[in-house]
């Protein structure tokens, strides 16, 4: 009972936090302190995640396939940017 009841209870402060994040982005994104383009990079492990989602058919499968896109995204772009780095491109 108080298992779920924490569960619960930290969910809905995580769902608050999601909300505040982006009503603030909202309001940095209309009084010009952030940039659109990068308020919506963000929203790239989201649209993966529902691409994911709508292929495999489940949370899970689509949440490690998400997590596993994005490992293998960082590694190819810490590659390239160390790449670019080194012989000054």
């Amino acid at each position: 009972m108080i298992d779920s009841l924490a569960v619960g209870l930290a969910m809905g402060l995580i769902g608050i936090g999601i909300i505040g994040i982006f009503i603030s982005g909202i309001r940095n994104v209309i009084n010009g302190k952030s940039e659109f383009k990068r308020i919506t990079v963000m929203l790239v492990p989201v649209a993966i995640f529902v691409i994911s989602y709508f292929t495999m058919g489940t949370f899970e499968q689509a949440g490690v396939a998400t997590m596993v896109f994005m490992i293998i995204f960082m590694v190819i772009s810490i590659l390239i940017t160390g790449t670019r780095g080194t012989f000054k491109f």
